[in-house]
């Protein structure tokens, strides 16, 4: 019996549990598909080469990924959006068993609908917040965690915490690497504080981010990865500053001047997560 083809997406306006997503189509490659959120872009997918990135910090997930020890991962996904890693992931090491948590359930459904999300396998997605979600997985059973969590642009502060990184930190194995994607802009004094919490929780850490968004010279994406064992930062210090993005790597020395004077985020601290200013995705 032959198989059905796939339906295309239907670019447009599409109500969710919480808002309204617009699916646009990239004409330069109409098999690439962006997802905006508030006129926010949240994700971009490409349906027919999931390993094609189209942007710079997922780029840099990339890198951190691509050097783990090969083979297929037991992964973990605190955010969904179009769930672009989880299909590169499953491109770039077949077999690998995945778990994404995401709280819109209107968004997981229309990305079940229109971006043929039942086609990545051995996906698993869980209709919760990542809190709770999180508490629910079981203990010493993911090489990599995955938090890239946003209310448009904004990282949910609740994520950020030293009592969540812990239960992030029961979740993974001995050897297993956390990524984490934030955005922070003049003076990164959020970025700081996370970096803080994260070396509290983690012995190994690096940080990666286009040169002015480090220097806290622009709003911006800046990724996180840490482990309790050594990253392979030669390699990843190299895969930044000659990739696309050409990113800077701090870590050690470089990372403790970064996080100097930062306190560790703990829950009920007043904190404010960083708000993009209003004229960055203006088109």
């Amino acid at each position: 019996m032959a198989k059905r083809a796939a339906r295309e997406p239907t670019p447009g306006l599409y109500p969710v549990t919480y808002g309204e997503v617009e699916l646009l189509q990239d004409y330069d490659r109409p098999s690439g598909w962006l997802l905006s959120m508030g006129g926010v872009p949240q994700s971009y997918v490409d349906l027919d080469d999931p390993e094609y990135l189209d942007f710079e910090y997922v780029r840099l997930m990339a890198d951190v990924i691509d050097l783990l020890d090969e083979g297929p991962l037991d992964a973990v996904h605190i955010g969904g959006g179009g769930f672009t890693i989880p299909r590169y992931l499953a491109a770039t090491r077949p077999g690998s068993r995945q778990i994404a948590i995401e709280p819109d359930a209107g968004l997981v459904q229309l990305v079940r609908d229109q971006l043929r999300l039942k086609s990545v396998p051995l996906l698993k997605v869980r209709v919760a917040d990542g809190r709770a979600g999180t508490a629910e997985l079981w203990d010493d059973s993911a090489d990599l965690f995955v938090l890239d969590a946003f209310t448009g642009a904004v990282m949910p502060v609740e994520l950020a915490t030293a009592e969540y990184l812990a239960d992030v930190a029961r979740v993974l194995r001995y050897r297993g690497t956390l990524l984490i994607n934030l955005a922070d802009g003049k003076g990164l004094a959020f970025a700081r504080r996370l970096l803080a919490t994260v070396c509290a929780a983690f012995r190994h850490v690096a940080l990666l981010a286009d040169p002015g968004v480090m220097r806290g010279r622009r709003f911006g994406n800046l990724i996180v990865a840490a482990s309790r064992v050594e990253l392979p930062l030669d390699d990843l210090v190299r895969r930044a500053a000659g990739g696309l993005t050409q990113a800077r790597c701090l870590h050690g020395a470089t990372l403790e001047r970064f996080t100097a004077g930062a306190a560790v985020i703990h829950e009920g601290d007043s904190v404010v997560a960083p708000v993009p200013p209003p004229s960055l995705f203006d088109s």
